[in-house]
C-alpha cells in the first residue's frame, strides 16, 4: 500500500474506508487493529514530512567535490570554474588586469578597506571584478562571509555556519584558518552557530574569493562563515553579537580593523533568465539585459553606497527578498543574506568606535557583457554558458570608516 503521497483529505478517506470493511460483530477486533495500524502509519508520515528532507552526509557531499576534503584540510568544491593549480591562478590574476576593464562606479577606497563586496562566479567571467576590489583588502586576517546556496537541503535557518578545518586547500598552497574562529565560537551563544564541514564542503562561495586573497597575500589567514536564511530581525541580533565578539577579540589581541582584520562579503548580482526563474523584463534579450543591469547599478549606488545605516541595510534586504518570507527572492542576488548581515556587522564595529561606515561602489560587470579572461592554462573552464537569456551580474564595493 502506498501512503507517501497522501494528503489530509486522502488520509481521512482511507481511514473512513477502513472503518467500513469490517461490519460484522466478529470483525470488531480486526477493525480496531486496522484503525490503530493506520493511525500509526499516518502519524509516522506526518512526523517525516514535518522533519523535512534528510541532509546529505559528509561522504555524499565529498563525492561531489572537484577535489575532496581529507582529514583537517578542506578541499575544493569546484575545480572547473575556479583555478586549482598555481599556474591557473597566476594566469587568471595577470589576465584580470587586462582590458576591457569592468564598468567603473567610483574610485577605489584609498585606505585599507574594513570590508568589501566581491563576486564568486567563474574566474573567466568575473575575474576583472575580483581584481578591481580584492587589492583594497590589506588586512592580515579576513572573515569571509559566504553565500549558503544549499541551506534548504541542509535545513539551515537563522544560524551562522562555521567549519572545523585546520586549513583550506588553494591553488597557491594551504590557507590557514585563524585562531580567531575558535575565539568567536567561544563567545557566541550556541544557538547562533553551527559547525559543519559538510555544509562548507557543499559550498563554493568562500573558496572562490579566498583564492584571490591568498594569491595576493601568501601569509593570509581566514575565518570562513556561511550565512543561512534568516529574517532581518534575527540578522540584527546575530550581527550585533558577532560584532561584539569581534570587538572583544580585537581589543584583547591589540588588532585594528583594516590593518589586522577585514570582512569580505561574497555575492554575485542578478541571475537572469528562465533557468534562474527570474524574468521580470521578459525571458531575455537586449532590453531585458539593460534593465536588469540598471537595477543592479541602482542597488550598488543606492542603499549599498554612502553612509551605511540600519535603514539603508534594511532597504537592501527588502530589495533582495520578501521580508515576510526571506527565502523568496525579489531580486536574485545570491548574497541576499551575506550582504545585509556583513554590513550590519561592519556598521556595529564602526559604531563601537564612534565612527560611521561608508560604502563606495567600485565596479560592475556581467557574464555576457565582457569577454572571458584569456587564460590558456589547461583545466580551467566554465561551469555554465552565458547569453542574453542566461546571465549573471558581478558587484564590487568597498567599505571604510570616517
Amino acid at each position: 500500500m502506498r501512503l507517501a503521497g497522501l494528503g489530509m483529505t486522502d488520509s481521512a478517506a482511507l481511514v473512513s474506508g477502513a472503518c467500513c470493511v469490517y461490519t460484522s460483530s466478529e470483525g470488531v477486533t480486526m477493525r480496531i487493529l486496522v484503525l490503530l495500524g493506520l493511525c500509526l502509519m499516518l502519524s509516522s508520515l506526518r512526523t517525516s514530512h514535518a522533519a523535512g528532507p534528510v541532509p546529505p552526509t559528509l561522504d555524499e557531499v565529498r563525492r561531489e567535490m572537484g577535489i575532496p576534503s581529507k582529514g583537517d584540510l578542506r578541499g575544493q568544491k569546484d575545480a572547473v570554474g575556479f583555478a586549482s593549480t598555481a599556474a591557473q591562478m597566476a594566469e587568471a590574476w595577470n589576465a584580470s588586469s587586462a582590458g576591457p576593464a569592468p564598468e567603473s562606479l567610483g574610485n577605489v577606497p584609498a585606505d585599507s578597506a574594513w570590508g568589501v563586496i566581491c563576486p564568486h562566479d567563474d574566474f573567466l567571467y568575473a575575474g576583472r571584478v575580483y581584481r578591481s576590489v580584492i587589492p583594497t583588502v590589506k588586512a592580515k586576517r579576513v572573515i569571509v562571509l559566504g553565500v549558503f546556496h544549499g541551506w534548504k537541503k541542509f535545513g539551515a535557518r537563522e544560524v551562522l555556519v562555521f567549519d572545523d578545518y585546520r586549513a583550506w586547500r588553494t591553488p597557491d598552497g594551504e590557507l590557514k584558518v585563524s585562531s580567531l574562529r575558535e575565539a568567536l565560537l567561544s563567545r557566541l551563544p550556541k544557538g547562533d552557530v553551527v559547525q559543519s564541514d559538510a555544509m562548507h564542503d557543499s559550498e563554493h562561495s568562500v573558496e572562490a574569493v579566498s583564492y584571490w586573497l591568498k594569491h595576493q597575500n601568501p601569509d593570509l589567514e581566514i575565518v570562513p562563515i556561511l550565512v543561512s536564511t534568516m529574517s532581518f530581525e534575527r540578522m540584527q541580533d546575530l550581527s550585533a553579537r558577532l560584532a561584539e565578539a569581534i570587538s572583544a577579540e580585537m581589543k584583547a589581541r591589540g588588532w585594528n580593523m583594516g590593518k589586522d582584520l577585514a570582512v569580505v562579503i561574497s555575492s554575485d548580482a542578478v541571475h537572469y533568465g528562465p533557468d534562474f526563474k527570474f524574468t521580470p523584463y521578459g525571458d531575455g534579450g537586449v532590453e531585458a539585459y539593460m534593465k536588469a543591469c540598471a537595477a543592479d547599478r541602482a542597488l550598488l549606488t543606492g542603499p549599498l553606497a554612502g553612509v551605511v545605516t540600519t535603514d539603508s541595510i534594511r532597504r537592501a534586504f527588502e530589495t533582495f527578498c520578501d521580508p515576510k518570507d526571506p527565502g523568496q527572492y525579489r531580486l536574485t542576488w545570491c548574497g541576499r543574506f551575506s550582504i545585509p548581515f556583513g554590513l550590519l556587522t561592519l556598521e556595529r564595529l564602526a559604531a563601537s568606535q564612534d565612527r560611521k561606515l561608508e560604502g563606495r561602489p567600485v565596479a560592475y560587470a556581467t557574464s555576457v557583457g565582457w569577454p572571458q579572461l584569456a587564460v590558456k592554462a589547461e583545466g580551467m573552464g566554465l561551469t555554465a554558458p552565458s547569453n542574453l537569456y542566461h546571465f549573471v551580474g558581478y558587484p564590487a564595493a568597498g567599505y571604510t570608516v570616517k
